[in-house]
């Protein structure tokens, strides 16, 4: 008996949405039948540009609550503006749905406890929930996550995060609901650099104290940062440091460092640019440039996922289709995805409560950010240019 196809809806249809509906339309278990988007011109674009491809033409919405009563719907992936995925992924939750939702979770941790909560309940009815961290399927970040937690980095250290990204004022320009706290949810690091935030927890695990900088350094008209630095103190003793900015010209890469006391790695731009592990042997290696074997990335993950990135975007669409043939696979066995709203939730308090620090000028607790201490207070960026 062959497998039911699984029936999508996609809410947003700007440039996120339209990378939704490629991803959908590349998985033979999904089948985009419903967009949604408060602008008609916008979503019928995107039906249209699903018929030209040889695809059926999707149904056009401008309100999901109104498909969610008229259209059978297995899955909803929410693409909307930031600040608008908490509500329309608890409707569609409710209503039975499997659900996606494109980073971040929402823009405040009152609105992912909602998530979260209808989540529980809709995971005990067999609903999936699940929040877009691609960068946890790509084969660099796969192999540091196993080195680590199969002890071949040892102790785990410290890490460096960071994300130099440029966009220029006509991207804050295009749209009223960027750069603004309640749509947006923040800046350089709520947008660019959550990913990178992401695998920094997925690799040295809980946060204890964070303290943090923010700054509008380049852009004008926006009331979130476009820059910031962060160092952080982790349960495990491991320490870090948080770059992100969208005010470096002309754009450089996302890399992040691990460091252990028996081994290394570098993800760059999504590729697994080094890695290290000194393995059963004590190494006397050097103090100066790389020890030992040096440079094992390929070894690790083969020669294309080690070289130099050229074509992120490639690389942007194949993430996405790993994690949702993640969720596919989840609704079908009834696993949960590789990412749920937890994880998604405890990036958000990260991203939080760095905008906490940055607005009481201290070092803040995480568990305390994470918990609603904080949910009141009104952050703000730090000194502009």
């Amino acid at each position: 008996m062959s497998t039911p196809i699984l029936r999508v809806a996609i809410v947003g249809c700007g440039v996120i949405g339209r990378q939704h509906a490629t991803v959908v339309a590349a998985n033979p278990g999904l089948e985009l039948v419903v967009v949604v988007d408060p602008l008609p011109m916008v979503g019928t674009a995107l039906a249209d540009s699903a018929q030209v491809a040889g695809h059926p033409r999707p149904e056009v919405y401008t309100d999901l609550a109104a498909a969610l009563v008229h259209e059978t719907i297995d899955l909803v992936a929410i693409c909307t503006p930031s600040g608008l995925h908490a509500t329309l992924a608890v409707q569609a939750l409710e209503a039975g749905a499997h659900v996606v939702i494109e980073k971040p979770i929402d823009v405040d941790l009152a609105s992912a406890r909602a998530v979260m909560s209808a989540a529980d309940a809709a995971r005990l009815r067999g609903q999936v929930t699940s929040v877009i961290s691609q960068h946890r399927f790509d084969a660099g970040s796969v192999a540091v996550s196993r080195a680590i937690e199969s002890g071949r980095f040892g102790r785990v250290t410290s890490a460096v995060a960071s994300l130099a990204w440029w966009r220029a004022q006509d991207y804050y320009d295009s749209g009223d609901w960027r750069g603004t706290w309640d749509l947006d949810g923040g800046g350089a690091v709520m947008n660019q650099g959550v990913h990178t935030v992401d695998l920094l927890l997925w690799f040295l695990g809980t946060p204890v104290e964070v303290h943090a900088y923010t700054a509008l350094s380049a852009h004008e008209r926006i009331e979130v940062e476009d820059t910031a630095v962060a160092t952080v103190r982790f349960e495990s003793g491991a320490l870090a440091v948080i770059h992100c900015t969208t005010a470096a010209y002309p754009g450089l890469t996302a890399r992040l460092q691990v460091h252990g006391d028996r081994g290394s790695a570098v993800l760059d731009n999504d590729r697994l640019s080094y890695f290290h592990a000194a393995g059963d042997h004590p190494e006397s290696g050097s103090s100066y440039g790389l020890a030992g074997r040096g440079n094992q990335a390929a070894e690790e993950v083969g020669e294309r996922e080690s070289a130099e990135n050229t074509s992120g975007a490639d690389d942007l669409l194949s993430a996405h289709e790993r994690q949702y043939a993640d969720v596919v696979t989840a609704i079908r066995s009834g696993v949960d995805p590789v990412v749920g709203v937890r994880e998604a939730a405890s990036a958000l308090a990260l991203v939080r409560a760095i905008y906490v620090s940055a607005t009481v000028g201290r070092a803040v607790d995480f568990t305390d950010v994470l918990n609603g201490s904080y949910d009141e207070l009104v952050v703000a960026t730090g000194p502009t240019r």
